[in-house]
């Protein structure tokens, strides 16, 4: 049969698609290339047979079974030598020879094999025997296409064989010969004593210093030109001589951070996409390009280091090198959370900034102490300088997230960071009438017909420079600020109304509580009903400690003294258990709770006085009075600013000044109803003995009360005190520090007149008797204290 198979024109050779050349090329490069790996490895494996043959060791061969013989032929008997006829010596060299050769000793008529281990061996080797000397088939040779000839027979293509570089092989040997001349070289290092080692260490670990601050001054002298050098100095963070490894890579971790605060830009980096990296762009434009796209790259590489060091340690586990010790790792990983918070607050507008929040809010629950109060005060810090809200919202996020999932099994502190948002206003429920748009105070007629032609043209430059002006200064909107506070906001308190639901005998409760009473009153009005009824629960359960149902009557009237006037609820209850519970102060470790207590009487009485009574306003100001006297100096300021407000809301205060005063019934300490103790009966006491206190502040408050709290004349009191807050007043004359406040002004002692002893008695008598009495010598008897009895029973 004919073959019709031609070979191919130059126009197919052209049609031929690229793709499928390459694909060819490509298949041909592979079988060539596993023909060869697998010659080497069985090149390889002859070599390693060749190798423990050599070196094994001969075995001895196993003892020869004797076995005995009922019947034996007549042929053997015939040739065999009677033992008898034999010499001693060759019967001694025949049993040496059955002892050392078991084929001399094999029954032949037993088809059992005799040596089994030896046969095993045998195997081995006839398995590396059965192992080809060489290649049966060489591997193909790889072709390359030529440009074709065109002849009057027509066209002839042309090929030509690629010369092939046996690289892996050469680089084996190489390795081979390598680790043979290590065995055979080996040299005993050099040993040195303990102060050459720490001198050593010392030089390699100023070199490394040196060569760190010499990467970071080039980067930043010149960032844009210098960006591969971050990878350089991001290199040493896998620092491996195990004497500087930590050192180095603490350095490495600090200089980085310090590097990036430095040279990252005010704005985030966004990816360029595909039509923008297709257009030609300037050179400059380039240059910044490249610069931004190496930063985002190499801040990413240091992120993710800084997260596994944390993680290597978080899991006690030592990389394949074991450089560090599980101890060291612990100081690392320390540098490396610092180092993330201090990125956390310094770069809120950067890239990869919620990654970083990420990996914070775990840490902050960590059960290091430490690790925890870093994260917790780099989270303040974040939102403490957070104007906008943008960062704010991204951690309260994931806080709220790591608090679900965990059950609200995290620690306190964990919560406590949401009573440093900056979140002052927040959008409310709107009305039709204000959703509703503002009418314009001058439509376009009424322009037409009131202003001229050249006033209306004034105008409308005017509103066109304002909203340039706007643009210029590109500060966010107002509307945008609260719709994110308004955001922040409802998660906090979706975390805390689920506290309150499911854990309420949780640790979290008393942050809860305080939270709420700090952001009470941006609740929506919805929740109110139902809030107020389960803060009084919660203190009529008698699980809470004495702070917590404080936090708990505060948001209670931060509630109703806002948006809550419109709510009919009664706070009665929260008066009487506030009234009850204010002798629990004293001047111990509940001291401090003064403070929330003074919270409380001003929302309660300043922020409420149109639902106070006066029977309740009279028994809040005697039971005040009473308490200065049990609390520290600072608390009795604050106490006594209180009832200084108190006297000026409520005008008939003053019948407790007066003890001609007459009203009907006795004054009860002891009850616990305010509205019930008659306490327009009594009078109020306490600030006479206030007015000899050692404190100069509550001796000046003191005779201010009895004097009537009067605003002008000589018992008024100066104006630094009568504008300040009772709270404030408070936090100025604590004694935390161990400081008076005001300083005691100290006394120098006067210096006494020296006089002999002889001068100071005139009589001459007097004189010689006390010289006698000095010049005796005391005897010293022994005391009896039996000896009056003693005589009296003689007698």
């Amino acid at each position: 049969r004919k073959n019709t198979k031609r070979v191919p024109s130059f126009r197919k050779l052209l049609r031929t698609s690229k793709i499928k050349l390459d694909n060819k090329l490509k298949n041909k490069q592979y079988k060539q290339q596993s023909a060869a790996k697998k010659y080497r490895k069985e090149q390889k494996k002859l070599r390693e047979a060749v190798r423990d043959a050599i070196s094994r060791k001969p075995f001895p061969l196993e003892e020869c079974k004797k076995k005995q013989v009922a019947e034996k032929r007549e042929e053997e008997e015939e040739d065999a030598l009677p033992l008898d006829m034999m010499d001693e010596d060759d019967l001694k060299l025949m049993e040496d020879l059955s002892q050392k050769a078991s084929f001399l000793t094999r029954d032949l008529s037993s088809n059992e094999p005799v040596h089994i281990k030896k046969r095993k061996r045998a195997s081995v080797m006839d398995k590396y025997e059965k192992v080809p000397r060489r290649m049966q088939t060489e591997p193909e040779k790889e072709l390359i296409h030529l440009l074709p000839i065109k002849d009057k027979g027509g066209i002839i293509p042309r090929t030509m064989e690629k010369p092939v570089l046996h690289v892996a092989q050469d680089e084996e040997e190489d390795t081979e010969e390598m680790e043979e001349a290590e065995d055979f070289n080996e040299e005993p290092l050099p040993v040195f004593t303990p102060e050459e080692m720490a001198a050593q260490r010392r030089q390699k670990l100023q070199e490394r210093k040196m060569h760190i601050a010499a990467l970071a001054s080039a980067i930043l002298s010149a960032p844009d030109s210098n960006i591969k050098k971050l990878k350089e100095l991001r290199a040493m963070l896998m620092e491996q001589d195990p004497n500087v490894a930590v050192i180095v890579r603490k350095l490495v971790m600090v200089s980085l951070m310090e590097i990036l605060k430095d040279i990252v830009p005010s704005y985030k980096i966004r990816p360029l996409t595909e039509a923008e990296k297709a257009t030609k762009v300037k050179k400059e434009t380039q240059k910044v390009r490249e610069f931004e796209e190496g930063l985002v790259s190499q801040y990413k590489f240091y992120l993710e280091n800084l997260e596994q060091t944390i993680k290597d340690w978080k899991q006690r586990k030592l990389k394949k090198s074991n450089v560090i010790s599980l101890k060291a790792y612990k100081g690392l990983a320390e540098i490396a959370v610092k180092c993330l918070c201090e990125l956390l607050v310094a770069l809120p507008h950067f890239n990869f900034h919620n990654n970083i929040i990420v990996l914070i809010v775990p840490l902050m629950n960590d059960a290091s102490k430490m690790i925890s109060e870093l994260c917790c005060e780099a989270v303040k810090k974040l939102f403490k300088q957070d104007k906008l809200g943008y960062a704010s919202l991204g951690v309260v996020k994931v806080i709220s997230g790591f608090v679900r999932g965990r059950n609200y099994d995290v620690r306190p502190e964990v919560l406590k960071v949401f009573l440093h948002l900056r979140i002052k206003e927040v959008e409310l429920q709107k009305d039709s009438e204000a959703i509703a748009p503002k009418k314009k105070f001058m439509t376009y007629k009424e322009k037409r017909k009131n202003l001229s032609r050249m006033q209306r043209k004034w105008r409308k430059a005017e509103e066109k420079l304002e909203r340039e002006l706007l643009e210029a200064e590109a500060s966010e909107s107002k509307e945008k600020k609260l719709k994110l506070h308004t955001e922040t906001l409802n998660i906090v308190f979706v975390t805390y109304f689920r506290i309150l639901k499911k854990a309420q005998k949780s640790p979290l409760l008393p942050a809860v509580l305080e939270g709420l009473a700090k952001f009470a009153h941006l609740i929506n009005v919805e929740f109110f009903d139902d809030l107020v009824i389960v803060l009084h629960s919660l203190i009529a359960s008698g699980d809470l400690s004495y702070r917590e149902s404080l936090h708990c009557i505060l948001s209670a009237f931060h509630i109703l003294s806002g948006q809550g006037d419109v709510l009919n609820i009664d706070p009665m209850k929260f008066y009487t258990h506030l009234y009850k519970t204010l002798f629990s102060l004293h001047a111990g470790c509940t001291n401090d709770d003064v403070e929330i207590v003074l919270q409380c009487l001003d929302v309660m009485f300043a922020k409420r006085r149109k639902q106070v009574s006066q029977q309740r306003a009279l028994a809040f100001l005697k039971r005040l009075s009473t308490l200065a006297l049990h609390v520290l100096p600072n608390s009795s300021v604050g106490i006594l600013a209180t009832n200084r407000v108190l006297m000026q809301i409520f005008p008939k205060m003053d019948l407790l000044l007066d003890n001609e005063s007459q009203g009907s019934g006795v004054y009860l300490p002891e009850l616990d109803e305010p509205e019930h103790c008659n306490a327009q009966n009594t009078a109020l006491w306490e600030l006479h003995l206030l007015q000899r206190h050692y404190h100069p502040m509550v001796r000046t408050f003191a005779a201010h009360l009895i004097a009537g709290a009067p605003t002008e004349g000589s018992a008024a009191l100066p104006l630094d005190l009568s504008q300040r807050p009772a709270t404030e007043l408070f936090e100025a004359y604590s004694m935390r520090g161990m400081t008076f406040n005001p300083p005691v002004a100290s006394v120098t002692p006067r210096r006494k007149d020296t006089f002999s002893q002889m001068d100071a008695f005139i009589d001459e008598e007097l004189n010689k008797l006390l010289q006698q009495r000095i010049s005796e010598t005391v005897v010293h008897k022994p005391l009896d204290f039996a000896k009056h009895l003693k005589e009296s029973s003689l007698s």
